[in-house]
């Protein structure tokens, strides 16, 4: 019973592969002239028909280099990859389209479709953003290159949301530093240089008034966690954040968390300074070790 069934299914393929041979893709594929099979791509096109289209494009560009179809060919075949979501190839194909056919009236909206197809590659936020940065860049081009063009709102959309993007995985990552710096003095740094150049890439975005405080908890943290020779200079770090924090946000519901730090940061420094001027005064005693002795008592001062 069980053979049986194999059989049926061995000769259900077997059908399958029959059919599609003896198919009219099939033999325009395989006897068609160029002519035909281009009329044959350009109606399977038009039918959304994107993989067999695909297919003989691909076939028929290297042969109709020189022709009057072949710009059409190569402006054809990278949209069906676009509709096939093969987005890298589509970019590379929409970009060597503009760079070879300038002057087409699609080459406009060739480079724009290179763009949106690195659009669509994006990864999300928590991955690497190199794709992203070159979303980004491609799309700027083309609105710097059209400024007039019927896609400038579109792609100032995309550019804005991709810079979002970019704009979570910076916090995200300035975040992950200072969530990991217990555990070595050099997270600490890392979080507070990471933070800062959050604030310069992001000057007006939504987590800066977090981070702001996170970095005044970092630098406190790491003046706390330093060499005694290191904590002068860090707690007025610290002291100096908390005053740019406040100062910007005098409000904000991280204060009187950043006034504890700010405090105690105070109350160190002066403890530190306090103790470095008498090591100060020891250094002195040493070097002139007569100076704070009682002058001798000598007969001539007596009289």
């Amino acid at each position: 019973m069980q053979q049986r069934n194999i059989g049926k299914v061995l000769l259900g393929a077997l059908f399958v592969v029959l059919l599609s041979a003896c198919s009219p893709f099939s033999k325009l594929q395989k006897s068609g002239t160029d002519d035909e099979k281009y009329k044959g791509a350009v109606e399977y096109y038009k039918k959304s028909d994107w993989y067999r289209a695909g297919l003989l494009f691909e076939e028929l560009i290297p042969v109709l280099k020189g022709s009057n179809e072949s710009e059409m060919a190569q402006f054809y075949y990278a949209y069906t990859q676009y509709h096939q979501q093969q987005y890298l190839l589509s970019a590379t194909l929409f970009k060597k389209f503009y760079e070879t056919f300038a002057r087409s009236e699609h080459a406009q909206e060739a480079m724009y479709m290179y763009a949106f197809s690195l659009y669509k590659d994006t990864p999300s936020f928590n991955l690497d953003q190199s794709n992203t940065l070159t979303a980004t860049s491609a799309l700027q081009d083309f609105v710097n290159a059209y400024p007039d063009s019927q896609y400038k709102d579109e792609c100032t959309r995309m550019i804005l949301e991709l810079r979002k993007k970019l704009e979570r995985k910076a916090y995200e990552k300035a975040k992950l530093y200072y969530k990991t710096s217990g555990f070595n003095i050099a997270s600490y740094k890392s979080s507070v240089i990471s933070i800062e150049n959050f604030q310069k890439e992001f000057p007006d975005s939504e987590y800066n008034e977090e981070l702001a405080f996170l970095k005044v908890d970092a630098e406190f943290s790491l003046a706390q966690n330093s060499l005694e020779t290191k904590q002068k200079e860090r707690y007025q770090e610290a002291i100096n954040y908390h005053q740019a924090f406040i100062d910007k946000y005098p409000n904000s519901r991280f204060l009187k968390q950043s006034e504890k730090m700010y405090e105690t940061s105070q109350k160190e420094l002066e403890r530190l300074v306090k103790e470095e001027q008498a090591r100060e005064k020891e250094k002195e005693k040493l070097k002139n070790p007569d100076a704070n002795r009682p002058a001798k008592v000598t007969a001539a001062n007596q009289k």
